[in-house]
């Protein structure tokens, strides 16, 4: 039988096949990074296919934490009220909820986590945070912006552009080193996962804020 989670991890995207293996959908990448590293019973992998909740979830066990992992399948700007649903469905509350996305303001690489705070400019984060009536909840940032000293090329193309082949190795380290850090969350508590795991984008001197 199924243990009660106690965790519900989220990573936002969009659900299309044209949003595949871009920046936006990190966070989508991150929930299969982790879904195939850990097991649900008899040692499957966990299956982040059942649909509800206007979101498709899967059950398992990340480490020896049992857990709900999300993919709203909403929108990124309108994922809030599947969050909250989630939440309400496995009587969870926000301090059980990590959420996985990706972060323009952070270079490329660079994984930040936090115990709370402010949407900062993102659509998905806002709606998850208006639907929760809280910003007190755990998120893991992914770094997306390759040239954070112009700021002049942000835009459509940075976020919903492919992955350029180039970038495949990166993006399989940095999908890993997500998962570790969900990970470590689970495991050891946010303090010691933000000591072992935020780190600075390579080549920058300084860690971001």
């Amino acid at each position: 039988m199924q243990q009660q989670p106690e965790a519900l991890i989220v990573g936002l995207g969009n659900p299309g096949v044209e949003y595949e293996r871009t920046p936006h959908n990190l966070g989508f990448l991150v929930i299969d990074q982790l879904a195939e590293r850990n097991a649900r019973s008899a040692g499957e992998r966990i299956r982040v296919n059942r649909p509800e909740s206007k979101a498709f979830t899967g059950l398992g066990t990340v480490g020896k934490r049992a857990v709900v992992l999300a993919k709203p399948q909403t929108f990124m700007n309108l994922s809030g009220p599947s969050v909250a649903s989630l939440l309400e469905k496995y009587s969870l509350s926000p301090a059980n909820l990590i959420v996985v996305y990706d972060e323009m303001d952070l270079p490329w690489t660079a994984v930040r986590i936090k115990k709370s705070g402010s949407a900062a400019g993102h659509n998905g984060m806002k709606s998850v945070i208006g639907a929760l009536g809280t910003d007190e909840f755990i998120r893991v940032r992914v770094g997306i912006d390759p040239n954070p000293e112009d700021r002049a090329h942000r835009g459509p193309s940075l976020v919903l552009g492919k992955f350029r082949p180039s970038q495949a190795k990166d993006v399989e380290e940095l999908l890993s080193y997500t998962a570790e850090a969900i990970e470590s969350i689970l495991a050891e508590g946010v303090e010691k996962a933000m000591t072992k795991f935020n780190r600075r984008a390579r080549g920058l001197n300084e860690e971001e804020r």
